[in-house]
């Protein structure tokens, strides 16, 4: 009975008019989702605003931290990070957590500026395709009680 049906399946697959086709070039593959990084600024009123800053891809966690440590605001937003002239930040994803080595003291940084980086990791790890639920792990050159803690940030929530 299997060969009679095999055989049959065959046969009528065979006969529903699609013929093979050739193998098509599909284009460039997509750069990203969005048009720019967004980056967490911190407003008049010491709140983290989300900024779209232009830069015509997505980019990954480490591109928009190095971004981040590289702007210094505008009129309306400033950030709580003091200036460095490294700007190379280290990402190692585990399951639940993103680690991040920043070249950073925790003199360098207020809490806000803190959050102002795991919002900023967190947010270019959700437009890529990351799970909103991941928390983030911020490592200061010099080992602190804050580099030990794993955060999340406010405005991004889980799902």
């Amino acid at each position: 009975m299997k060969r009679i049906f095999s055989a049959a399946t065959v046969f009528l697959v065979a006969g529903c008019g699609i013929q093979p086709s050739e193998v098509t070039d599909g284009g460039e593959a997509p750069t990203g989702v969005a048009p720019g990084m967004t980056l967490y600024l911190v407003d008049a009123h010491e709140q983290l605003r989300p900024q779209l800053h232009p830069t015509g891809r997505l980019g990954t966690v480490s591109d928009a931290l190095a971004l981040l440590l590289s702007v210094s605001g505008g009129a309306d937003l400033h950030t709580e990070i003091a200036p460095t002239p490294v700007t190379r930040v280290s990402v190692t994803p585990t399951t639940d957590v993103l680690q991040l080595a920043v070249p950073l003291t925790i003199d360098d940084v207020t809490p806000l500026g803190i959050d102002q980086i795991v919002c900023t990791a967190l947010g270019a790890h959700v437009q890529a395709g990351g799970r909103r639920s991941t928390r983030v792990q911020v490592r200061f050159v010099q080992t602190t009680p804050e580099s030990d803690e794993v955060r999340t940030c406010p405005l991004i929530t889980a799902r």
